[in-house]
């Protein structure tokens, strides 16, 4: 059994998978403001569910940079150099704790949902913020998992300023004064999908993937706005870089959690390889 937790900016997910790859019930709680109450409401839970049967690995998502088991920054929570793996490792005893960028396991999951899986793929999540997960043959890039493609530096209305500054879903409302989901106007859709446009053309010739996957809340209208964005992709990558094969995100809401299964599951086979 492997479980698996998915670490939000307002709720934690913790939920657990059998060999079979099926998902087992999950729990839900208000993701604690202060690190110290998340580690001991985590512990309790895990505890209480799981302390009594045979697990395999712990999978944990994180919202933030994750460097040797500590993770950073993570923006949304206002934690900065949160020592994860000491302070988790103990929570079940023996058991191994794998800590992971909850953007790169969500790439994951999008990924490997594909058929066939990509060489190389992009995974973009605009919601509060923008992240990024980059998968090449069906795992999270190691040369690459530290990546912050939000922070892209793009001059946008004669500044230079950051991606997700002015493309984010936050500046999404903050700028036209309404939700993605209550946004209909066209014209509007195609200045969102000039926006989010301007990243990707800093990024795409630099990684040049061959898909990108769009999730988060923005993710989820991507309807209204993903022919604007091509065209316009189209128009101004050089002719020698091929536009990505854009698509939306199939499980925006559980690719996180299903991305913590393939890391746990890909561990435990990487590690019965090296036995033999």
């Amino acid at each position: 059994m492997l479980v698996t937790i998915d670490t939000g900016g307002t709720k934690t997910l913790v939920s657990s998978f059998g060999r079979d790859g099926k998902m087992g019930e999950s729990i839900k709680f208000p993701t604690p403001t202060e690190p110290t109450e998340y580690v001991r409401t985590l512990k309790r839970v895990i505890r209480e569910r799981y302390g009594d049967k045979r697990v395999d690995a712990i999978v944990l998502a994180l919202p933030g940079i994750v460097k040797d088991g500590t993770a950073v920054w993570c923006q949304n929570l206002g934690w900065a150099d949160f020592h994860a793996s000491k302070l988790l490792r103990d929570t079940l005893p023996g058991v191994p704790l794998l800590i992971e960028n909850d953007a790169n396991l969500a790439g994951l999951a999008e990924t490997r949902a594909l058929n066939p899986v990509p060489v190389s793929s992009l995974y973009i999540t605009i919601s509060t913020g923008i992240g990024s997960g980059i998968t090449t043959n069906g795992r999270i890039d190691p040369g690459l998992r530290y990546s912050e493609a939000g922070r892209a530096l793009v001059e946008y209305d004669g500044k230079v300023r950051s991606w997700e500054s002015f493309a984010s879903g936050h500046a999404i409302v903050a700028i036209y004064k309404k939700f993605a989901r209550d946004i209909t106007s066209k014209r509007t859709w195609r200045q969102i999908a000039d926006r989010i446009s301007r990243g990707f053309l800093s990024v795409i010739p630099i990684i040049q993937p061959d898909v990108i996957i769009i999730g988060g809340s923005i993710g989820t209208y991507f309807d209204r706005y993903n022919e604007y964005l091509e065209a316009i992709l189209k128009e101004h990558l050089p002719a020698h870089i091929p536009c990505p094969k854009i698509i939306q995100a199939k499980h925006p809401e559980e690719a996180v959690i299903y991305g913590c299964y393939y890391y746990g599951k890909d561990y435990l086979a990487d590690k019965a390889a090296a036995r033999r």
